[in-house]
């Protein structure tokens, strides 16, 4: 089947099972292009309240759709490769949280939506990287623990320096592995671009740059900016989304090889499997999704 002729059999399949595919930034150009909705965790979420569909296609990673299973309970939510997880989310379990519960009993456990379900039923509310400061800065308690991103951990605290905030040593494999030398020499090669990194970055890149963004962000960003060239700091792949909301703007890599192996897993043959043969189909034990759901439902009382 050629390329053409799948993404035809993409679109008769949504209208037929009233489908919406929704993709996060990071996936490859082809998903991004034939889905109905591209965006970052917190567009995603909101998008994910209310979205009148019978199928929900989810081109992201596992704790993506198990968070579009817990907001859309009454639709069917599909991955279209289930061996796309997340190596931070991975960094912390249920168990860890408990163990946390029980030596920091009086904090407010606030956990970053990269994370798997299990753990999102132990905290108190989630946030994105859109999010996180305004979360941290508003909710009444002082002491807080924040998991499970240690770099978007001391992205905050920067901006929250009247509260105790205890961070889980975690990281996202991808953005923690890029180094301030290359960046750097990304900004030495490109000196009229702007630089726009995600908090996910270590700090001394984070200081490199001219704004700290969430892709979302990024997004606004770029549509408002004067500027001609930007170096980009997160995953290559928001790089396309980039070029297609500011095509006037030159746009480069802020590292080599900023990629994740697990957004870019799912391709245009996934998406149409998942649609043809409804899988793979995420489902949550009840209570385990409603507990989860409440974090989410507290992030979203702040937008």
């Amino acid at each position: 089947m050629t390329k053409e002729i799948m993404i035809e059999e993409i679109k008769k399949l949504k209208k037929e099972k009233n489908a919406i595919i929704v993709a996060h930034n990071y996936q490859n150009e082809d998903v991004q292009n034939i889905a109905d909705f591209v965006g970052d965790s917190l567009e995603l979420a909101k998008k994910m309240v209310g979205v009148e569909a019978d199928i929900i296609v989810f081109c992201g990673v596992k704790f993506m759709a198990e968070m579009a299973h817990m907001l859309s309970s009454d639709k069917k939510v599909l991955l279209p490769r289930i061996d796309a997880g997340c190596p931070m989310a991975d960094t912390i379990t249920e168990e860890d949280v408990i163990k946390l519960r029980e030596k920091y009993p009086e904090h407010t456990f606030i956990a970053y939506v990269n994370t798997n379900a299990d753990v999102k039923a132990h905290i108190d509310i989630c946030c994105t990287s859109a999010n996180a400061v305004t979360i941290v800065q508003n909710v009444k308690n002082d002491k807080i623990v924040f998991l499970p991103d240690r770099n978007l951990g001391n992205y905050v605290q920067q901006f929250v320096k009247n509260k105790e905030i205890v961070l889980w040593d975690g990281c996202c494999n991808v953005h923690d592995k890029i180094r301030f030398e290359e960046v750097q020499e990304a900004k030495k090669s490109h000196e009229n671009a702007v630089l726009i990194v995600h908090p996910e970055c270590r700090p001394e890149v984070v200081k490199l740059a001219d704004h700290t963004l969430s892709t979302g962000e990024m997004v606004k960003f770029v549509k408002e900016t004067d500027a001609k060239e930007v170096i980009v700091g997160t995953e290559e792949g928001m790089i396309h989304r980039l070029r297609k909301e500011a095509p006037h703007i030159t746009f480069y890599n802020a590292a080599r090889n900023f990629v994740c192996p697990n957004m870019k897993r799912t391709n245009l043959e996934d998406v149409y499997i998942a649609l043809k043969e409804e899988k793979y189909n995420i489902i949550l034990d009840q209570e385990l999704r409603e507990k989860g759901k409440k974090g989410l439902d507290e992030m979203l009382k702040y937008l």
